[in-house]
């Protein structure tokens, strides 16, 4: 690998157009492509096979894993997990003879969230922090933070802990629901269409 001069490396089988910005300590592998206007913060993973389209954001140490491209209006918070074969999508209405690109959509995933392995994100949605998607669902709604969401289309199944293990908690939470991670400790209430966290470690 070939280190730049930001402190990211990068493989020599991957291309990184001039105007992309690499943090330190990222690292780019085999056969990526990252272009020009794409932001990528400090001790990101690129896995192999990565497309990182103009105008992408990552925020520090995003996992991504092999064979996901990333579209144009994908922004990704901190510590995001992108599974293997994952799918973004930037246009609800494709068709091959009618450019729409005046017409992307943004998708925000926050801080922490997870997203298995062959999920599809349908553009124009918000993943909640430390949100968790299941392999192989498709997400056609909003994602509230610390959900659990699987299946086609993806719903809601329960919820999980910034650890990521599942709370003992059910899909639908009373305000004066309270659990506690089994794994870590750390505790939660239940709070607007959700959870919200007490105390975390």
């Amino acid at each position: 690998m070939r280190e730049t001069s930001t402190g990211a490396f990068v493989h020599e089988s991957a291309y990184v157009d001039d105007g992309a910005a690499l943090g330190a300590g990222t690292r780019v592998w085999h056969f990526c492509h990252v272009m020009g206007g794409a932001e990528i913060g400090e001790s990101c993973s690129l896995g192999q096979n990565v497309v990182v389209m103009p105008k992408v954001r990552l925020g520090k140490n995003v996992k991504v894993q092999n064979n996901v491209s990333l579209y144009e209006g994908v922004i990704c918070e901190d510590d995001v997990f992108l599974g293997p074969s994952m799918v973004f999508t930037n246009v609800y209405n494709p068709r091959s003879h009618i450019s729409r690109k005046h017409e992307y959509r943004e998708t925000l995933v926050r801080r922490g969230a997870s997203i298995g392995a062959n999920a599809t994100i349908v553009c124009g949605n918000t993943l909640g922090e430390y949100a968790f998607v299941g392999a192989g669902a498709v997400v056609t709604r909003d994602v509230p933070s610390y959900a659990m969401v699987v299946g086609v289309p993806a719903r809601l199944v329960g919820w999980v802990c910034q650890c990521g293990e599942k709370l003992p908690l059910l899909a639908r939470v009373p305000e004066s629901a309270r659990a506690e991670c089994e794994s870590c400790g750390a505790r939660y209430a239940g709070g607007g269409e959700g959870i919200v966290p007490i105390s975390v470690l």
